[in-house]
Parts: structure tokens; sequence; C-alpha cells
């Protein structure tokens, strides 16, 4: 298979391994949707990190593939293409990319699909896809825009460039930079955490960003309420106020 769904402790590790540069191609894109939908639906999987091995992240579409395509097959495609990285957006649970490596084209926007991204020393991020004479067609015109701003974004994608994990970090494209053989670790360290908070609330929290960056602060407002009141109603919602009151901040168990 060329990705996998690994779950343990509550973290599940969605690891892309199409060697030797795990090119995203039609099969991978497909596996990955349907994976990112059973991490969604599977209860033991609290937090996800998104992982493309050691030495690198995502080099990118399968161009190889790509270069056969006309406009009519890419028509068929193209939607296909942005639902499976949507599938991965759309976990209701906290996502991380583990980027080693390369993260460019595909790579970089699968990247962007994570709610928290840690990069190695040795990264490399961008989208290149204006050399090839096209754009970014997996979310990456929209998420990287909303991610670090549309002049910042812009520079990215028409001068196609690559940056560094330095200039990423700078640029809000990565959140936080480790030595390279520390990515994994620190990526499932992050989710394991959030792995034992409070689910419903995570998604909640989670449901109500994502939706306000996407319309009018009014309707933001109107889901974060709505959610805000719900959570009224769970059982971690009283756990989290009761050990409040009795033990202090931070001491709650969660179920």
């Amino acid at each position: 298979m060329t990705v996998s769904l690994e779950v343990a402790e509550g973290v599940g590790t969605l690891r892309l391994d199409r060697p030797p540069m795990n090119a995203l191609d039609v099969a991978t894109q497909d596996r990955l949707k349907e994976l990112a939908e059973e991490a969604t639906r599977r209860a033991d999987v609290r937090a996800v990190v998104l992982y493309g091995g050691e030495k690198v992240f995502a080099a990118g579409a399968d161009i190889k593939e790509m270069q056969v395509m006309d406009h009519a097959a890419m028509v068929l495609r193209a939607r296909a293409l942005q639902d499976s990285f949507t599938a991965v957006a759309r976990i209701p649970k906290p996502v991380v990319a583990a980027v080693t490596g390369y993260a460019l084209g595909g790579g970089c926007e699968l990247a962007l699909c994570a709610d928290y991204r840690i990069a190695g020393d040795n990264a490399k991020l961008g989208q290149p896809e204006i050399l090839l004479g096209l754009i970014p067609g997996a979310g990456g015109t929209q998420r990287l825009s909303r991610l670090i701003g549309p002049s910042k974004a812009k520079d990215l994608i028409f001068t196609g460039r690559q940056v560094k994990a330095d200039e990423a970090l700078a640029l809000g494209l990565v959140d936080r930079v480790v030595p390279a053989a520390e990515v994994y670790e620190a990526a499932h360290a992050w989710a394991a955490r959030l792995a034992q908070g409070p689910a419903i609330a995570l998604r909640a929290a989670k449901e109500a960003i994502d939706t306000g960056l996407e319309t009018d602060i009014d309707t933001g407002l109107a889901v974060e309420r709505t959610w805000f009141a719900g959570l009224f109603a769970t059982e971690d919602r009283e756990r989290g106020m009761r050990s409040f009151v009795e033990e202090g901040p931070g001491k709650a168990k969660f179920i």
C-alpha cells in the first residue's frame, strides 16, 4: 500500500510510503482519502500524524502520470484530487504534519491540510507548479493564502521557489523546526498530548475555527456559540469544571 494508517495509544499515523519521493499518484490520492475517512470514523483515533518517512514528506504529484492526461481527463480527475486532500483537512481531530526533506507541490498542499506543522531542519517546502505552466490544484491557492496571507502566498506560487525550514518558519508556513531525526517524535508527542484531551471539545474548536475562516464573522460567532453551549451537555465538561474547582487547572482526566 502507498499509504497506511497505524494506530497506537489514541494516535493514528497516516504514513506515505511510495519510494523514493512519495510522489502522489492517483492511487495514492485515493488511498489517502480512504484512510483519512477511516481516521475520521474510528473512535480509537483521537489525533493524527501525517508522515512521509525519515527522508522525504512528499515531493509532489506524479508528473509522468499527469503528463499524458489531457484537458478532458483532468476535468474528470481534478475534483477527486481536491477531495482526497479535503478529506484530510476535515478530519475532526487534531492533525499534525511531520515534515522531513521535500514537501513540494502536492506534498506542500498535504501539509497545509494539517492543523499544525513540525518541520525538520532539512525541510524544503514550496509550490513549484508554475514552473510546469500550472497552478496548485489540490488546495494550494486557497489554504496557503489563508495560512500565510495573500501576498506571501503569491510570491511562493508566482515564483515556484522552494523555501528552507528557517524561512518557512518565518513565513508561518511551519510552526516548529526541530532536528530532522526528531521530527516524528516531536509530532507524535504533540498528537499524543491532544489525544488525552476532551475529544468533542477539540472537534468543536477545530470546526469553529475552520468554519470562521471560510465565512463572515457573524456566521462564525453563531457556530462558536452553538458549540460552546452544546458542550455543556458533555461529561467531559462536567469533569473539567469539577476538576478545576476541586484540584486546580490542568488536572482533569477526560473520557
